[in-house]
């Protein structure tokens, strides 16, 4: 996942309700008529069963405090300023007494490194996650702790909120060294302000403090918080990517262990996370907290099987990426991960008596977990250096276990230097599948329908192993239910999909969007889930060609206003000319007189020093500031930039219309490692086009940028850096028809993602079909959104009577429609 600049953009709220399938309105101007033909006779492409899966990162608590049931945080007293700079060994503790975090000999283990010394008479107390541990009356939850008390202790454990007690207080007898106590709660009343305490006649040493609910996903033990897994199960899910993401290819990749000075910050590494909980590693997590490893390698390969899904592991290539951007040149460090991969692949697939399978078996499952993909590498900028390494570890996969899909990536990104320069590397190398990824605005995903229509047959297959249209509203899951009509079309070559983030607690963010948004009490699905689960639970089995109609559309010139931004950065801007086409000048501006022309729509710190308009606030991320027409077409922009300090360099915007929707050249961006011009719409954001390059503190630098029309040339030190045409029209009408094998039936699919009723002429060439459909509909307006208290985008079922070999049919406007047609 890259760490692009749109992550934490605000959502809009949900207002309206979802429809029913809508009559035809009753004024033709609300209508615009359209045309679906269907071959039936023809043959598309086959559709795998595995086709759309999903993709589980631990990042907005999706681990620890989401779908890994414990309710204790920080159990193990194992945070660190090294998770986060604001974190403690008694982060989320609070103590009554005198308790000490202790890092010592007297600890439970080697690799559990830190517990609590609790003085005589003292005692603990855990608030848990969000507003605190949530209890349920008449539900029992399962208490234990590992503890030490030489001379012997009672302890007393609690559950309660402000209002008093939540259930019957335990007590437990403690004496000698290290060992296991449990005890078992039932709750007396339900509680979303729970807090745990633990408190100790004599002095005693405690670690592992721990509180499960029973009732975990499939009452399974270290379990899965059961709404979520349920939810997750729900999509019908091909396969589980796990477990990452940036948390695979970023930090050190050494392992935990005294040799390497018991490093925090690691790449995800698989042995960490297996066998006994209180054995496991812990580590930070590059989203900005603790990861417990609680839930972990095993409890993934369990939770695949669980619901139908193919595991699909992903190791680190010891290359990171997500800006750390660095390569790993340690042959024996090299060889170790290597090592350490192949013997992941005999953990979930080698016999009980194997030497991995055997510790698989000691966990509770001596069947193999039929293990058929991994992935190595995830998002890496440096495509020379990472396909050097992926090559040593698929030759030694392929030698080993030549049944085994590796996998490899094309960058963080659906285009530029880094994207071509990886996709040449896997196409020569012969390659099986690539990983591609992209976060892109809602228009991005209406323009590139036919993205996969020109990929290659014969070469690697793709696996889109993370997607989203920057957003949770209705029009961002309107964008990419259009989207993945061309996906399904395209099922020859595009072979997996799954939508990313999975999940998000509402209290710790930090990425959007998210397709589960949960807390504490209740979790709920994104209008992004809807359409997901609608396409997964309906994928059928072949694609029927298909064609349909356009919607009349003129693209006309790109206009707007220009801008001046920087991301982390102060930079100086002078000498900013606009000339119109015909040699007029719009606009000249040398910041002698001030800068009232001027308008500051973003944050930093603007000032004019030296003749200069200034940004001096390193720090501040997005400071646009805009000036001229919106009205503005055809001009050239030259503007003098020097970038004084900071991690970046300089954003010089164009085609303004307002802060949610411009162009702007942004160069020497992604921690100066590459330049690219990017396109806001409603506030997300796409890459038009991308270089690598960086921006050199103190050199003054000539940028001139020319529009015409719709296209736009780029110029750096009067040198042309890069052109392109933005006139690929951005369709709201998409379709795409599949055969169900089992049932016979055609499913039609329909996304109409605009504000007016399309009226749709239907030809199923000939098919013989029965009369009555089933149909699925979701619509909603297009700025709606599902929270925890409103869910207006929900599909509703109806029937539909009209069917025949030709028929009409309105699909409502800002809808996805489903029609299950049966055989006759």
């Amino acid at each position: 996942m890259s760490r692009t600049r749109w992550r934490l953009g605000l959502s809009a709220t949900a207002l309206l309700t979802a429809t029913a399938v809508l009559p035809a309105p009753a004024h033709a101007e609300d209508v615009t008529d359209y045309t679906i033909t269907v071959d039936p006779a023809a043959q598309g492409a086959a559709i795998d069963d595995t086709m759309y899966g999903v993709f589980f990162e631990d990042i907005n608590r999706a681990a620890d405090g989401g779908l890994y049931a414990e309710l204790v945080q920080n159990r193990s007293f194992e945070y660190s300023t090294a998770d986060n700079a604001s974190y403690t060994p008694l982060t989320s503790w609070s103590v009554t007494g005198a308790a000490e975090a202790v890092n010592d000999s007297g600890r439970l283990n080697e690799r559990n490194r830190t517990y609590l010394s609790l003085g005589a008479g003292s005692s603990v107390t855990n608030a848990g996650y969000n507003t605190g541990i949530r209890v349920e009356q008449g539900k029992k939850y399962d208490f234990s702790v590992w503890a030490r008390a030489e001379g012997g202790t009672t302890l007393t454990v609690t559950l309660k909120d402000a209002a008093g007690t939540l259930a019957t207080a335990r007590q437990i007898a403690v004496k000698g060294g290290w060992a296991r106590y449990r005890a078992t709660f039932t709750a007396t009343r339900t509680s979303n302000r729970g807090r745990l305490a633990v408190a100790a006649t004599n002095a005693a040493a405690l670690d592992m403090v721990s509180l499960f609910p029973r009732d975990t996903y499939k009452n399974q033990p270290n379990g899965l918080r059961k709404d979520l897994a349920e939810k997750i199960e729900a999509l019908r899910p091909g396969f589980l990517r796990f477990p990452g993401g940036c948390l695979v290819n970023t930090g050190s990749m050494e392992d935990y262990s005294e040799a390497s000075g018991w490093q925090r910050e690691r790449s995800y590494q698989w042995k960490d996370t297996i066998g006994p909980v209180e054995q496991r590693a812990t580590n930070a997590n590059f989203w900005g907290y603790n990861q417990s490893y609680g839930l972990g390698y095993y409890e993934y390969f369990r939770f695949a099987e669980d619901i139908g899904a193919m595991p699909l592991p992903v190791v680190p290539a010891l290359v990171t990426g997500c800006g750390q951007n660095k390569a790993t040149d340690d042959e024996a460090l090299l060889k170790r991960h290597i090592q350490d991969t192949l013997d992941l692949i005999e953990f979930a697939n080698g016999p009980a008596t194997s030497t991995w399978g055997k510790v698989r078996a000691r966990m509770g499952h001596p069947r193999p977990f039929r293990l058929t993909h991994i992935g190595v590498g995830n998002e890496e900028n440096l495509p020379h250096e990472f396909y050097a390494r992926f090559q040593k570890f698929r030759a030694a996969i392929e030698a080993k276990y030549p049944e085994i899909t590796v996998v490899s990536n094309s960058g963080p990104d659906d285009s530029g230097t880094t994207f071509e320069t990886a996709w040449k590397l896997n196409r020569e190398g012969g390659v099986d599948m690539v990983d591609e990824h992209y976060y892109n605005s809602p228009q991005w995903f209406l323009q590139n329908n036919d993205r996969y229509d020109s990929y290659d047959r014969n070469g690697p297959k793709v696996f889109l192993g993370e997607y989203a249209s920057q957003g949770n509203a209705w029009k961002n899951a309107l964008a990419e239910a259009a989207y993945m009509t061309g996906l399904e079309r395209n099922a020859d070559v595009v072979k997996l999909a799954s939508y990313a983030p999975l999940l998000a607690n509402e209290d710790y963010v930090q990425w959007r969007p998210d397709m589960i948004w949960f807390n504490n009490r209740a979790s709920w699905g994104s209008a992004n889930y809807e359409v997901q689960k609608l396409f997964m639970n309906n994928v059928g089995d072949r694609v029927v060609p298909s064609r349909a109609t356009g919607t009349p559309s003129v693209s006309g010139p790109i206009t707007g206003a220009i801008g001046l931004s920087t991301w982390a950065t102060s930079a100086a801007y002078d000498d900013v000319k606009v000339t119109a086409a015909d040699g007029s000048t719009l606009l000249s501006d040398d910041f002698s007189d001030g800068a009232a022309r001027w308008k500051q729509v973003g944050g930093g710190s603007w000032s004019v020093q030296d003749g200069q308009y200034v940004q001096t606030d390193a720090a501040a991320e997005n400071t646009l500031v805009t000036a001229g027409d919106p009205a503005w077409k055809d001009y050239d922009l030259h503007v003098k930039a020097t970038k004084k300090s900071g991690k970046e360099g300089f954003l010089v915007a164009f085609g303004v219309k307002d802060t949610g929707n411009y162009y702007w050249w942004n160069l020497g961006g992604w921690n100066n490692t590459q330049s690219a011009v990017e396109q806001a719409s409603d506030g997300g954001k796409s890459t038009v086009i991308s270089k690598a390059g960086s921006i050199e503190t103190g050199r003054a630098y000539d940028i001139d940028i020319k529009v015409r029309g719709r296209q736009v040339t780029l110029y750096l030190d009067g040198q042309e850096w890069g052109r392109f045409t933005d006139d690929k029209p951005a369709e709201p009408f998409r379709q795409v028809v599949t055969r169900d094998a089992r049932t016979g039936e055609l499913i039609v699919k329909v996304v109409n993602a605009q504000d007016t009723a399309a009226r749709t002429a239907i030809d199923l060439g000939g098919a013989e079909v029965a009369s009555r459909a089933r149909v699925t509909t979701l619509a909603a307006d297009q700025d709606a959104v599902n929270t925890e208290t409103d869910t207006p985008v929900t599909p509703v079922s109806s029937t539909f009577s009209g069917v025949a070999d030709t028929f009409t049919y309105t699909f409502p406007a800002n809808s996805v429609t489903f029609l299950r047609i049966p055989r006759r």
